[in-house]
This record gives structure tokens, sequence and C-alpha cells, in this order.
């Protein structure tokens, strides 16, 4: 018999060994409530290790500013002040959130657009302004004049083989930023330059620091001293264990959109697809899932990267000439795996087409980072009455508790080895970046998930709020072994 199409989710040993251990997420569940976000700081610390040794195998100096918009969590937040790392912080709420775990303002730095009344609060904190465009530029310049000097960093976009970014100063703009920093240099420390790209392609990455390197060039040449390459973030997360069974899936899936085999899509959704009468084309929205180059590897390949206008020195080499400090704004790469959201089948039914409902009690909005498909399958964990029979394996799609027809979890089929049943948890895979929060809304006046923080400890698992995770107790675990994976958490 040939195995339904499958999405297998790639798991942590951490979390894979707290999702095996009889009782545990149900005991959570049991006395926090259902749904619930878990969060392992621990897996972020470990993740943290894993960056820091690529860049100390190539880099001198480097700060890596953990980007807390990927998820609001403290324990995370703590964990990364505690680790003695930075913070990207991009809103009042989270500057005040770094403040309060504990980061000073020599390692905030504050990104993405801000506005009049957020610049007031920053000039004269000391924290380093990532700067948008010309206006915020200007406008710190005059809030800082008499009284104080701010600690800039400009963000430039535009290169030639990256898409148009609504962020950041345009090339063609550099120079008039240029001369302002210089004009202004007694209220306006420039630091140096920035780039964000959303894309995983090595080349336009090369592409951005080579520009940003002649910018340097540039920016000496009026008697400015940049000494920070910020390379920004978007290192990518794994998500699948499995690409053949995943590309699999997806073949599976175009097909059935062609009106072959088994239907596998909701309502009509094509994910993206562009259907004609020659076949299913287009990138479809998940596109990020089928990714299978961890955050290191792409960190990796760009600093091992030979630069053209350099005479094929590398990366790493070349900031190290020209004694520039590497910095790098994580958000995915560090909560990588470091959460799941756990969910209670509330019933099971069958809609007018035959398709098996698997409602759960939460929302869409509660695991979906800006409503794209998440391409992973969950875990469904017995409830109070036990395993299942088993029997064949079922196709599901998973449905919200919200009155709309949009709330479902997953759009596309999900192939289970038998029907849920009530009480029965579901275990979202992986849904620390940006899933649990970004989207999140209290829409029909549903709270949102508490958060909880998991702390691996004496071969067991302990469990608490979020706000009362303590890092310290966290270290003192850090020379035991993470379950099978024999490496330091």
């Amino acid at each position: 018999m040939t195995a339904p199409p499958a999405l297998p989710a790639k798991w942590h040993p951490l979390v894979r060994g707290f999702l095996d251990t009889p009782g545990a997420a149900q005991r959570a569940v049991h006395r926090f409530g259902s749904p619930v976000h878990l969060l392992f700081p621990q897996v972020f610390a470990d993740n943290l290790h894993r960056l820091q040794r690529v860049l100390d195998a190539q880099v001198r100096r480097y700060r890596i500013c953990y980007a807390h918009k990927a998820n609001r969590s403290r324990a995370l937040l703590r964990t990364g002040e505690y680790a003695g790392i930075a913070v990207d912080a991009a809103s009042p709420q989270e500057l005040a959130a770094a403040v309060g775990a504990g980061f000073t303002a020599d390692r905030i730095e504050v990104t993405g657009p801000k506005g009049e009344s957020f610049l007031r609060q920053l000039v004269g904190t000391g924290v380093t302004i990532n700067v948008d465009n010309l206006w915020e530029l200007d406008r710190i310049a005059d809030l800082a004049r008499g009284h104080t000097r701010v600690p800039v960093l400009l963000r430039v976009s535009g290169f030639p083989a990256a898409g148009v970014s609504r962020f950041g100063v345009p090339l063609a703009e550099v120079d008039a930023a240029l001369a302002v920093l210089a004009e202004q240099r007694p209220w306006l420390a420039f630091r140096g330059f920035s780039f964000h790209l959303d894309s995983g392609e090595l080349g336009e990455r090369v592409a951005a620091v080579q520009e940003c390197l002649a910018l340097v060039e540039r920016a000496c040449a009026r008697d400015l001293s940049p000494s920070v390459l910020d390379i920004g973030g978007g290192f990518r997360q794994v998500f699948t264990a499995d690409a053949d069974r995943f590309d699999g899936y997806v073949a599976a899936l175009r097909e059935s959109l062609r009106g072959r085999g088994e239907p596998m899509a909701w309502g009509g959704n094509t994910f993206g697809f562009h259907l004609d009468d020659t076949g299913v084309r287009g990138t479809p929205v998940f596109h990020k899932y089928a990714n299978t180059v961890p955050a290191t590897g792409m960190l990796a390949d760009l600093l091992a990267a030979p630069l053209d206008a350099h005479g094929g020195r590398t990366v790493a080499q070349v900031v190290a000439e020209n004694l520039l400090d590497v910095w790098l704004e994580p958000g995915k790469a560090l909560v990588d795996h470091a959460g799941i959201t756990v969910a209670r089948v509330e019933f099971v039914k069958r809609a007018a087409d035959g398709s098996v409902l698997v409602h759960v009690d939460l929302s869409r909005d509660t695991v979906t980072p800006a409503d794209q498909e998440v391409m992973v399958d969950p875990v469904v964990l017995p409830g109070p009455s036990g395993a299942g029979s088993g029997g064949a394996p079922v196709g599901v799609f998973f449905a919200g508790r919200l009155c709309l027809e949009r709330d479902l979890i997953t759009n596309h089929k999900v192939w289970l080895p038998g029907c849920p049943r009530s009480g029965d948890l579901v275990v979202f895979p992986n849904t620390a970046a940006y899933h649990m929060d970004l989207s999140a809304a209290s829409a029909s006046m549903h709270p949102l998930p508490p958060k909880l923080a998991v702390l691996h400890r004496d071969g067991g698992y302990r469990v608490c709020r979020d706000i009362e995770y303590d890092p310290v107790a966290a270290v003192a675990e850090s020379d035991r072994a993470v379950p099978g994976a024999g490496g330091r958490l």
C-alpha cells in the first residue's frame, strides 16, 4: 500500500523529547488550559551557539542583535540578554521589553519605520538608531542638536540584483545622506551601513555586501568613519524533515489542482499557483517551507563568498581588512524550533462534500504568519480517552474556532494515522518564529493563548509561565546533553 502524501516536520531533539515524555504535554494543557504556546529557551540558546560558532570561525568582531519581533516571549528575550548578545527592537513596546529584560542602551538597536514620537523617545537614550530614510535622519539631527550625539546606522536598499524594498535609503540618495551625516557630525555618530534582504539567494546578499563596501569608501572620503556592516536578518529556517516527501506532497497537490487524484485543497484554494489550460504554474505562497539550507549554512556561505571587486577575497577577509564589525539581526534563525502550539480537538465532522473537518480550539491567525499556509504536518497526541484503535490513514482539514469560512488552519489536506477524537491534542510544530504573534488577534473576544516556557532539567521537563522563566537555571543545565542530540544546549 502506498503511503499517503505527507509533510513530515523536523523537530529539535529537546522538543521531541518533551512530546515523547508520557503525559508531559497533557499535564501542561491540564494546568494552563488549551490552547497554549510552548517556548523552549534552551533551543534558542542552542541556535545562538550554532551561529556563534560560524562567526567565530570566520569573523574577528561581530554582534548578534536578536530581532525581538519574531516572538514576544520574555523568556526568549531574557535568554538572549543573559547570553550577552544585543537586541533589535522595532517599536516602543519592544524597546521597553528589552530594557525590562536587562538590555543596556549600548546593546540595543532600533530598526523599522519609527515616526516622530518614537524618534523623540529614542534621541538621548544612547541606543543605535538604524535610519530608514532621509526624513528620519534629518529629524534625528534636529532633535539631537545642542544636547546629545546619537549613534546611527544607515539602512540602504535598491541593490541592482534585488527586488524593490519599501525600507531603506535608495542607493541614489546615499550621497545626500552622507552629506547630512558629515554636516551634522557633532550630533550624529555614524556607525556604518546596513541592509536587509528577504531573499535567500546568496548572490543577492553578496551583491549587497559589495555595494555597502563601496559606500564605506565614499563615506571615508567625506571624513566619516564607518565601523559597522550590518547584514540584517532573513536567515532561513528548515521546517521539513524529509525534502523528498515534501516535494512529493507538492507534486500530488499540483496534480489534484488539475483535477487528478484525490482532492487536496479546501474551498478552491490554489496556494498561489496559477492554473491555465497548460497546467499549474508559478511559485506557491508556501515556498519557504521547502528550504533545506539552515541559517548557519547561509551565514557561512555568505562570509566565505568571494568578492569580484576585491580580487576574489572573501567577505570575511575584506570586512576584517577594513576593520569593520559585522552585525546581524537574526529572528527566525534564533527561535527556529524553539516553540510549538498545542490545541485541543473539540469535535470532528464531515462537510457536505465528504471532507473530514477536525475542529480545534484555536484560530488560523494563532499559528500562521501573515495568513501563509503552513506546510508541515501537526502531530496528534491522545487525550483522556487514550489512543485510538488505529486503522487506515485519514485525510483531514483542520478547522478553527472562529465563525468565519476562512478560518481553516490547513487549507491543504493532512493525512493522519487515524481519525482524531474529542479531547485529543494537536501539536503544531515550529511556531515560534512569527507564527504565534504576527497575525494573532482576539477575534470574537477569544483571548490569546498563554505562553509557557519549558525547561529540560534533571532528565525531565518543567513548565512555567513565560514571564517567570529564569535563564540562570537553564544555563546551569548547559553542560547536560540534549536528549539524542549529543550537543550542548
